[in-house]
């Protein structure tokens, strides 16, 4: 399949890690942002090939993962509502809440939806004039335009019955937290390729220049990873903190302007909190005033109970900013599986404790 098998091709991904080795003089820390990317290394092994002074860490770049417990709440108590239909992608249901997850009230008889688009819950509302739907708009800048398309569509339509429940998330502010911190050891970063096709590379230059670390913007295959590797090390041996761009067959330094000019239009910067880090300042998007008659906040007038502390055995935490690995937890793949999850990164498809349960699991 083309953009797949070649970039899965053993060759050039052995010259890559020859070249790794050869470039390398020095202990490096190198954080993958994303998810995906996090997945792809554990499947094919990537980390194992790599010189013992290269580590790798993993990073926040999983959404469901860092979706805060009181919106989960928030979800739950709309889900439990009579009047309401929540819509929401199918990897956000078994995400726990403070004590219950989607899924669960699903199985009690609450109307909760697996949708795969935003606008699939805007045809849902226009079918249904007499219920209130809800879609439970999660992710980074990557889903970002959709939903608010959803939300643009809504309003042109003139739906009275559609809302929507926000969390979304932003990467640079995240990226700024983790090199402020006291316990940050990360010096340089694969930056996320899919949101930067939407949002192009701009936002990391002030990034690297303030902090002086590299960002290379990666894909997921295996030889992008590598490359991607190369690139950064490169330039950490060399003493440079620029932005390359290794995924430059789908991204582009200004990215999708469409896409940024619909989420402009409907979202708003604001503070937001993320799992297991804590509130990062002017770190998500909320809808703003044009579209407030759309926030499910405001409409069913929710207030989420405090959130619990999450259960003392979980360090997802320390997992999602890269200071633990999965297997350093004391319940990982006992009390922590992804049938019987105790945070959110063993259920995520792009957790990184789902990724070594089900590709490096150990007894």
């Amino acid at each position: 399949m083309m953009y797949v098998d070649e970039y899965r091709d053993g060759e050039p991904a052995g010259r890559l890690v020859a070249a790794i080795k050869s470039a390398v003089t020095r202990p490096w820390t190198i954080m993958e942002i994303c998810g995906g990317q996090t997945h792809a290394i554990v499947k094919f092994g990537i980390d194992e090939l790599l010189p013992e002074s290269l580590t790798l860490a993993h990073g926040p770049g999983c959404p469901v993962c860092v979706t805060a417990a009181e919106i989960i709440d928030e979800a739950v108590e709309l889900a439990g509502d009579h009047r309401i239909t929540l819509c929401s992608f199918g990897d956000m249901l078994r995400v726990p809440g403070t004590s219950v997850d989607l899924l669960s009230v699903k199985a009690t008889g609450g109307d909760v939806r697996i949708v795969y688009s935003p606008l699939d819950a805007v045809a849902l509302a226009r079918k249904h004039p007499d219920r209130e739907v809800v879609f439970f708009a999660v992710g980074f800048e990557t889903t970002a335009p959709a939903n608010a398309m959803a939300a643009y569509q809504a309003r042109r339509l003139g739906l009275r019955n559609f809302s929507m429940l926000v969390s979304h998330v932003l990467v640079p502010p995240a990226i700024e937290a983790i090199l402020s911190s006291s316990s940050n050891r990360v010096q340089g970063f694969l930056a996320a390729g899919h949101v930067c096709t939407v949002m192009g590379y701009t936002e990391y230059e002030p990034i690297a220049r303030r902090h002086h670390v590299p960002i290379v913007v990666t894909g997921f295959e295996p030889v992008d990873i590598l490359q991607g590797l190369y690139q950064c090390v490169r330039q950490l041996e060399e003493g440079r903190a620029e932005v390359d761009n290794q995924y430059a067959r789908v991204v582009t330094r200004e990215g999708n302007q469409a896409a940024q000019h619909i989420m402009r239009d409907v979202f708003e910067v604001v503070d937001r909190n993320w799992r297991g880090i804590g509130v990062i300042p002017n770190s998500g998007l909320g809808l703003n005033e044009d579209y407030a008659e759309f926030d499910a906040e405001r409409r069913f007038a929710l207030s989420p109970p405090r959130a619990d502390a999450v259960p003392s055995q979980c360090i997802a935490g320390l997992v999602l900013q890269g200071v633990k690995r999965p297997h350093e937890c004391p319940a990982f793949g006992h009390a922590c599986t992804p049938e019987h999850p105790l945070g959110a990164p063993m259920v995520s498809s792009e957790g990184a404790c789902a990724a070594y349960y089900l590709h490096r699991r150990r007894h």
